[in-house]
């Protein structure tokens, strides 16, 4: 995997939604432009502290849309979607991992390391190259301490969230 940076589309998006969100005490999490089929979907991905409500998705999806009719930076047809980034969300761009040094994360590796394709850590650091990540946590590791990966081996990063916890 790499961490992704946002297309100009993308980008432009978040910039007009950035504003928007701050105002209704939302935090942005991710803008992605994405064809499925014959249809191109624009996703506006949103966060906050306690939790998104549908209402929260409404307050940002109305005026980002008004706001998209007026500039209308995007000349093709598309469907506008405003959604939860969700509890097990996926790190892509630099801002999600800065966000989610200290967190558990689960990790899926696309050959296994000695054994293991997919295991759970705290995210320690990051750089463009690789990730460091803090054991034992699920590890089956009695030594515990930090291991470098390179994201090159990577499939990919979500947030962990141990939903027993929730029971």
């Amino acid at each position: 995997m790499k961490i992704k940076k946002f297309g100009a589309t993308e980008q432009l998006v978040y910039d007009l939604a950035k504003p928007i969100a701050d105002e209704k005490n939302l935090q942005m999490w991710d803008v992605r432009f994405e064809k499925e089929g014959a249809s191109w979907y624009l996703r506006v991905f949103i966060d906050k502290e306690s939790g998104i409500t549908i209402d929260d998705c409404e307050a940002l999806s109305r005026p980002l849309s008004d706001l998209l009719d007026e500039k209308d930076p995007i000349k093709q047809g598309y469907f506008l979607e405003v959604g939860s980034a969700g509890l097990e969300r996926e790190l892509l761009r630099q801002s999600h991992f800065e966000t989610s040094i200290g967190k558990l994360v689960k990790i899926k590796m696309i050959r296994p390391i000695e054994g293991v394709r997919d295991f759970i850590a705290e995210l320690s650091a990051f750089d463009k190259e690789k990730v460091v990540l803090s054991f034992p946590v699920n590890s089956g590791d009695d030594g515990g301490g930090t291991k470098e990966i390179p994201l090159a081996d990577i499939a990919h990063i979500k947030l962990y969230d141990d939903f027993n916890n929730y029971l």
